[in-house]
């Protein structure tokens, strides 16, 4: 796929262009393609090592080109897998029946709370047992784009080197990718296991403006 035909802001430097890449994907929230079912965990966790797959390949193949050419599939790599990502989350929300309460701010925390625990500390509170979901202020939002833009680029440019090492680096790459999106999964099954249905509805209530059509 040519890089150049996805919606990736290549300019204002990498904290910008990742931001701008994470905003985009968050915009967004997908028709799940699941429906409720009484036993929602085992096909939850098929749909996680899938998407984990998926992904996988996805990254090992965009890490296949080498040196200079493989950089410029960073911004795209990442793009492409936050939207298999998205959609697993969607489908595991919609075996569990809540569907309608996924909004921005939880597909922003199951994204990127295993990578950046400290910028998105305050989106889920804990009440004891349960959680509580909190609203992203459009300063808080722009706050946490910024910082995890910076969390991300940085963590490509530590890689980085990989993909200079076309098969051994697109295999480590791939590896990255499915860990990565088993933890998102892992994100959601948590926040679906500790905040309350009611909590979700007034939280999808308040975020509706975040949801994509």
């Amino acid at each position: 796929m040519n890089p150049s035909s996805l919606p990736i802001p290549f300019h204002g430097g990498p904290r910008r262009a990742t931001s701008g890449v994470i905003e985009r994907v968050i915009a967004n929230v997908p028709v799940p393609r699941t429906c409720a079912t009484a036993d929602p965990a085992p096909a939850a966790h098929r749909i996680a090592r899938d998407a984990a797959r998926n992904a996988a390949l996805l990254s090992a193949s965009f890490a296949l080109p080498p040196g200079p050419l493989g950089m410029l599939t960073v911004l795209p790599d990442l793009y492409l897998i936050w939207k298999i990502q998205r959609q697993m989350v969607a489908d595991i929300f919609g075996l569990y029946g809540r569907a309608a309460e996924l909004t921005g701010t939880h597909m922003l925390y199951c994204l990127f709370r295993h990578m950046a625990s400290h910028v998105l500390r305050d989106v889920v509170v804990r009440a004891g047992q349960r959680a509580v979901v909190r609203q992203m202020s459009s300063s808080a939002l722009t706050s946490a784009l910024g910082s995890l833009g910076a969390t991300v680029a940085q963590r490509v440019a530590g890689t980085s080197a990989s993909r200079w090492v076309p098969l051994a680096g697109a295999a480590a790459v791939g590896a990255y990718a499915y860990w990565d999106t088993l933890q998102v999964a892992k994100t959601a099954l948590r926040l679906l296991d500790t905040t309350p249905r009611a909590t979700v509805t007034y939280a999808a209530s308040k975020n509706a403006s975040m949801r994509g059509t």
